[in-house]
């Protein structure tokens, strides 16, 4: 890793104190610069100890972050879980730029404005709807069959905030958990036939872009065991899957490490699933798998130094 020439006093905040934020702030040591953590918890996060700078708070506070983004220079997420609309405020407020920007963040936080942004720039996705009554549940069982995912609009990752449905009736018990029945935004999500998941980590500031090895990721249960780089299917179809990532980062004018997960149907369509403003479970072979990491890459694209190289150690 190149040295730079960022002041000692340089001080990277992370919005959240967990493995995710510990391991990028490990990469920023190297850079001999300091880091914060902002956490909701006040002891036993994964961060908390490397850092004189920890403060704590609720991510539902705008004072809270306010005042800890203040003694930053930059600040960066480490998920995807406080709003937009708070990111805004905090950074409005404090002075201090927050990357992911609110503004890019705000196009993919919402699962329903995710899918149209991404839509809108010509990246085919799983064919969605968003429903809101039980007549909605059953068109889109009739229109694309049963079983079908619901989704919440926010807050899901991991199958949490997911629930696959086989019927109207176990579609409706769903949409009532999920709170669709309390006004909250849900998702229908048609099952696509594929053959592999697949996966590409983007790295994207004023430097340029870098992106990673497409990967094959094995779940169970909606949940990452496992990851295969590069993915077992043809030259095309990763460059495919890494072609339209670069399109996504440009579509909401990313800055920072972002991840993106597709499916590859069994007719040959490489399907744009999910994303991810943040490091992601599906780049942790990067760390040793590749030149520069997912978490040196975050770190170098939200200070606004040139990005590492993403080629596979071999």
């Amino acid at each position: 890793m190149s040295r730079t020439s960022l002041p000692a006093t340089t001080k990277l905040g992370f919005l959240g104190a967990g493995q995710l934020a510990r391991m990028s702030a490990l990469q920023a040591f190297r850079f001999g610069i300091q880091i914060a953590v902002f956490s909701d918890r006040t002891e036993n996060e994964p961060v908390q100890f490397m850092t004189p700078f920890s403060t704590s708070g609720s991510f539902d506070s705008v004072d809270d972050m306010v005042t800890f983004a203040k003694e930053c220079d930059v600040v960066t997420l480490e998920n995807e879980f406080i709003s937009s609309e708070i990111l805004k405020e905090v950074q409005e407020k404090s002075g201090t730029p927050i990357f992911p920007s609110p503004e890019s963040f705000s196009l993919i936080e919402n699962k329903l404005i995710e899918k149209q942004t991404f839509e809108n720039a010509g990246i085919p996705v799983t064919p969605y709807k968003l429903v809101k009554s039980k007549e909605d549940l059953e068109d889109f069982g009739k229109e694309y069959g049963w079983p079908y995912l619901l989704k919440s609009s926010k807050g899901g990752y991991d199958g949490y905030g997911n629930e696959t449905v086989r019927d109207l009736n176990s579609a409706a018990e769903a949409f009532d958990k999920l709170g669709g029945s309390k006004g909250h935004d849900i998702l229908a999500e048609a099952f696509v036939d594929f053959t592999h998941e697949l996966a590409v980590q983007v790295a994207r500031n004023e430097t340029g872009t870098v992106v990673y090895p497409c990967c094959e990721t094995v779940q169970e249960n909606h949940i990452c065991v496992a990851v295969l780089s590069p993915a077992p299917v043809s030259d095309e179809i990763r460059k495919k899957a890494q072609d339209l990532a670069v399109k996504a980062t440009e579509a909401i004018d990313a800055k920072g490490i972002f991840a993106f997960e597709f499916f590859l149907t069994t007719d040959g369509q490489v399907l744009l699933n999910e994303s991810a403003p943040r490091p992601h479970n599906s780049g942790h072979y990067t760390i040793e798998g590749c030149i520069t990491s997912q978490f040196e890459n975050h770190v170098r694209s939200v200070l606004g130094l040139p990005l590492g190289s993403t080629k596979m150690n071999r």
